[in-house]
């Protein structure tokens, strides 16, 4: 009986091992292949380019259609193969003060570099990461990322209500195939099976990159304004920022720069601070706030509103909404992407550089990210 149960069980999989010695051996090479069927599609993504799915002159390939996926694991178990012995591990000896002086080093020269730097994004979510991504794709930008938490990627790292999967309408999926990143895809949208393996990739190639510098647990309490023009953040330890109160003065440091982005996200705690304080300063007459969800409004309208709002400052991601009165948008994250990657766009052009919404770039501008990417004084429509 429970032969047949088993036998039930395993019909859909094939399983074949093959080993190089005898199982008794110490030491086996083994490969196994296991095919499952299943009714999904999954879309093959592109190799990861310097180029901008806003620039994407080569043809997006069509998604494969497949009623099975093989999976080929090879698995060695031959303890030759590992270079070390770990039943007798030893690390090398260091003293205490090299650790100590290596992680102050690197950090003081990245604090005296970005004293005065290109750009300032203020937030790691997903929008603040696309933005950074696609500015830093230009190796002569300076780019620093103060994000107030110890773990950057705001919330993507999971989709809506805790659960583990992210929803990108087309065409945003384009941003996936330039990272890299795959996905089961549907008619009008995809599916990442974890938000995790989009903030978790995202971040590995934005920070690898020598022109970037993410300063997290780094609160951006307020701005630099001179002549009504936004010049910079004011910064402080995120643990002092969040102690002003129970204790006595502690004075904050500065960041110059020539733009900086705000992408504090949606009202809360320390959500849409770069647009609340523009507020408190004069600098806009309100912020109203973020209206109910409709998901086909809101992302159309935070891409579309993406922008600079005032003279040295762009607000991107659902910061936009609240400054714009535009819907929420739930869990679908393609407008976070975006919105960050036009925020970018809007930098080059105020940097001097070409970008994809003055028409310097156009002639490689993907035809499925025109409306997106358009400028426009239109707002947003509850």
């Amino acid at each position: 009986m429970c032969t047949k149960i088993l036998a039930s069980i395993i019909k859909p999989y094939s399983f074949i091992v093959t080993a190089t010695t005898p199982m008794a051996a110490t030491s086996m090479a083994a490969t196994a292949t296991f095919t499952t069927t299943t009714t999904t599609t999954t879309k093959p993504h592109n190799p990861p380019s310097l180029l901008s799915s806003f620039h994407s002159s080569k043809p997006i390939s069509k998604p494969t259609s497949l009623t099975a996926r093989t999976f080929s694991v090879s698995a060695s178990l031959s303890a030759s193969t590992v270079p070390y012995n770990l039943s007798n591990f030893k690390f090398e000896p260091i003293k205490e003060s090299i650790v100590s002086r290596e992680m102050t080093r690197r950090y003081m020269t990245d604090m005296i570099t970005h004293a005065d730097t290109d750009v300032v994004i203020i937030g790691a979510g997903s929008a603040g990461l696309s933005c950074a991504y696609e500015l830093s794709k230009n190796p002569d930008i300076n780019i620093a990322i103060v994000e107030q938490s110890v773990s950057p990627g705001g919330g993507a790292w999971l989709g809506g209500q805790l659960f583990s999967a992210m929803v990108v309408r087309k065409p945003a999926n384009l941003f996936l195939d330039e990272l890299g990143v795959e996905y089961d895809e549907k008619d009008t949208y995809v599916v990442v099976k974890h938000a995790a393996l989009f903030t978790s990739t995202i971040m590995s190639k934005l920070l690898a990159r020598p022109n970037v510098k993410l300063f997290n647990a780094v609160a951006a309490e307020d701005l630099i304004v001179k002549n009504g023009r936004v010049g910079g953040v004011v910064t402080n330890w995120a643990l002092v920022s969040m102690n002003h109160d129970t204790q006595s003065c502690m004075d904050p440091n500065v960041m110059e720069a020539k733009v900086v982005v705000s992408s504090c996200g949606h009202d809360g705690p320390f959500g849409a601070t770069g647009v609340k304080r523009l507020k408190s300063i004069g600098m806009i007459g309100s912020v109203p706030g973020m209206k109910a969800l409709d998901m086909n409004a809101a992302e159309d309208a935070i891409v579309r509103l993406t922008r600079e709002i005032v003279p040295g400052m762009v607000v991107t991601g659902m910061e936009v909404a609240e400054i714009d009165g535009a819907c929420r948008m739930g869990p679908t994250f393609g407008a976070m992407m975006m919105s960050g990657q036009k925020a970018a766009h809007v930098v080059l052009g105020l940097l001097g550089l070409p970008n994809a919404l003055d028409g310097a770039s156009a002639g490689n501008l993907h035809h499925d990210l025109v409306l997106a990417s358009a400028e426009t004084n239109e707002f947003a429509q509850a």
